[in-house]
């Protein structure tokens, strides 16, 4: 038993790890292109790669609710732009901090949706969780931004996300539901990039139709291979680890993600969480280990 708990906790440390290089790259790649086009050439290379998953071994559910696989998708397409968007114009750390808001989503969604059972803890942490993120984006003072904002109308859509992967996980093998995700979030963006042109957005909906412009050298090529190929791989040491271990355990290693993403963040130029914003960080982290100690 502690062999396999032990390993859970290093396959969710190793996710968590290279989660927060993945958010690290993406900073590093928005200089160049638009954060559509990095959600863009992320998931048209993981189509290739589910389609290879899918034709070494055919999956064996057999589906039956398509609607719900796009709904999927939808949720997922949204998550991953606006957490990419935030990446790019919030520190590293408070990007992630912002997303990692799902688990009181879920939880929320759970209760709603689910008609799952709230007890005082869940309810306490779900408390602790809103103050944590009161804390970061600071409402009432001059360092509120429209893109924190979206950071956790991104941590709500990956929250969607997961609620509609518990409706269909018994009928649709996990590769076919990764394909929805990943095809979703390669033909959505090519449509935004087609209608581009004809649509006068908004400032603040211009990150969603920004111009194609096709990278043109090597470094950032690269670069979006190796993304793609350590997203990959983050999805499967974490699929591994809740597979290894306790739920809640690893849910709580999980959390790991944010101090990497704040050193990797302060490598990249992010100055350091000033005294609100690291409490917030902490009582999101708090009140996230409450909610995973529950489920």
């Amino acid at each position: 038993m502690l062999k396999k708990v032990d390993s859970g906790v290093l396959f969710m440390l190793g996710s968590a790890l290279i989660s927060a290089l993945n958010g690290a790259l993406t900073k590093i790649l928005s200089e160049d292109i638009s954060a559509l086009e990095i959600v863009f050439f992320r998931n048209f290379i993981g189509v290739f790669i589910i389609f290879y998953a899918l034709k070494h071994t055919a999956p064996k559910l057999t589906g039956g609710k398509i609607h719900m696989l796009f709904t999927r998708g939808l949720f997922g397409f949204m998550a991953m732009i606006l957490f990419f968007y935030t990446i790019t114009v919030i520190p590293l750390g408070e990007a992630i901090t912002l997303n990692k808001t799902s688990p009181f989503f879920v939880t929320l969604f759970a209760y709603f949706l689910l008609h799952e059972h709230l007890n005082r803890r869940t309810l306490f942490a779900l408390l602790i969780g809103f103050l944590g993120v009161v804390l970061i984006v600071k409402p009432f003072g001059m360092s509120f931004s429209y893109a924190h904002f979206l950071g956790i109308l991104g941590g709500f859509f990956a929250a969607a996300a997961y609620t509609t992967i518990k409706k269909i996980k018994d009928i649709y093998d996990s590769r076919v539901i990764v394909l929805s995700f990943v095809g979703m979030g390669t033909l959505l963006p090519a449509l935004l990039f087609l209608t581009a042109p004809f649509i006068h957005a908004p400032a603040s909906l211009e990150f969603l139709f920004p111009k194609f412009i096709l990278p043109n050298t090597l470094h950032v090529w690269l670069l979006i291979i190796l993304m793609a190929f350590i997203s990959t791989l983050s999805q499967w040491l974490l699929t591994k680890a809740y597979s290894a271990s306790n739920l809640s355990i690893v849910g709580v290693v999980s959390y790991t993600n944010i101090p990497f993403a704040i050193g990797f963040g302060t490598l990249l130029g992010d100055n350091f969480p000033d005294t609100l914003t690291f409490l917030g960080i902490l009582f999101i982290v708090l009140g996230g280990i409450l909610v995973s100690k529950r489920q």
